[in-house]
């Protein structure tokens, strides 16, 4: 089984949004609006995805603000994590529960180069082995840090909102229904995650993820 298209370059992004354009109106008037979508790709390994964990649940400026401080204080590697206390992870701002979660992260010792060639259900369901890794965490990963094309984010309700606005929708879609709805974005669903954020932004006048 193969990985699929991997999104390397701006020039990828732009010939999924114009793919997604010509498929969907809505689409084209998103696009319209945002103008060209960011490329977004991170690096991959077990800074990242710790990134992510931090990223749960709070809004960006939070998660931004306690990276930054995880940062300063170097405490974004593996061992790093194992060896400090918790009142060191604390201090940076991690919840108790966060902190049990990028310890569970550092103790699984994920084969990340691995996962580069894995297919993307091998990626997502290696990842929400670790306590603390839902699916929206597996799947930001592999949409932003392996570049998947292919990878789209139903539970996010940022996206869920910027659909129903777009698509002038009752309420927000639930993330079973959004998913199968997505399903006629392939094999462009990041890009369209990428256009729905950046319409989110553009209506709601904030972020949609970090």
């Amino acid at each position: 089984m193969t990985v699929g298209r991997i999104i390397e370059s701006d020039a990828c992004v732009a010939e999924g949004a114009a793919w997604l354009a010509a498929q969907e109106p809505r689409f084209a008037e998103a696009l319209a609006v945002t103008g060209s979508l960011p490329l977004r790709r991170k690096k991959d390994g077990f800074e990242p995805l710790l990134s992510a964990i931090v990223s749960q649940q709070v809004s960006v400026a939070a998660a931004e603000a306690i990276w930054q401080r995880m940062r300063a204080a170097r405490l974004t590697g593996p061992r790093k994590i194992m060896w400090a206390s918790d009142d060191a992870l604390r201090a940076c701002g991690l919840s108790r529960q966060k902190v049990r979660y990028a310890r569970a992260l550092a103790e699984a010792r994920i084969d990340f180069k691995g996962l580069r060639d894995a297919p993307n259900a091998e990626v997502i369901a290696t990842l929400t082995q670790v306590s603390g890794i839902g699916v929206w965490t597996a799947e930001i990963y592999a949409m932003f840090s392996l570049g998947r094309a292919d990878v789209f984010a139903p539970g996010d309700l940022a996206l869920q909102e910027s659909a129903r606005v777009l698509f002038a929708l009752d309420e927000r879609p639930k993330e079973r229904a959004f998913r199968e709805l997505a399903e006629g974005w392939a094999p462009w669903r990041a890009v369209a995650a990428r256009l729905l954020w950046a319409y989110y932004h553009h209506a709601k006048d904030r972020e949609g993820i970090r």
